[in-house]
Formats: C-alpha cells, structure tokens, sequence
C-alpha cells in the first residue's frame, strides 16, 4: 500500500504543476518556487509530517520536500537555541542533496557542452 501512496502523492503534486504550466504564464523555475514555499508552509502546521507518514518515500521524492526539510531542521533547531537557531538549522537536512547537486553538476559540466 505504501507504493500506491507514494505513487498518487508524487502523481498528485506533478499534475498540480502540469496543469499550472499549461494554464499559467508561469515558467518552471517560478512553479518550482511555488512549491518549495508550499512545503515549507505546510511544515510549519505540521501538516506535511501527515504526508510522509502516509506517502512514505513519495512525499520526500518531489520539490514541495525540499521546502519541509528547511523549514524543519530550521524550526528543530530553533526550539533548542532559540533565535539563532533559524538560521543554525536551516540546512542540517538538506546540505548532504545540496553538496551532491553541485559536485554532479560540476562533473558534468565536463562532459556535456552548453547550447548557444
């Protein structure tokens, strides 16, 4: 059941952002934005924990997790040092995807040759 979840959770949030891009003037770049700040929205209610726990790892598959793991490790750390701990927390949870994004893009940099 946990991959019939995941696969209409995932399914849901990429048709939500197919029909904003063919109904929108909205560029993806702007609909990736929207979601990021969805999820970490959501997470500040605690209401994409709801989605993890039902979707599984199809919750934590799409860009809208992107948004709920900033915001989390943000607000986890923000409870224990106070103020400070915003800006301490931010990235604890996603500067291992973040690093890995940034050393494959730079290897394939080497490989593939931009377009004019």
């Amino acid at each position: 059941m946990n991959y019939i979840n995941a696969f209409l959770f995932c399914g849901f949030v990429c048709l939500i952002g197919q029909i904003i891009l063919d109904n929108t003037k909205l560029t993806a770049g702007h609909v990736t934005t929207i979601f990021v700040v969805l999820g970490a929205f959501l997470d500040i209610f605690s209401i994409y924990d709801k989605f993890v726990l039902w979707a599984g790892g199809g919750a934590l598959v799409p860009i809208t997790s992107f948004g709920h793991l900033l915001i989390h490790g943000a607000l986890e750390r923000a409870h224990n040092f106070g103020f400070m701990g915003l800006a301490m927390g931010m990235f604890d949870l996603t500067s291992t995807g973040i690093i890995s994004c940034i050393v494959i893009s730079f290897f394939l940099s080497f490989i593939f040759k931009p377009r004019d």
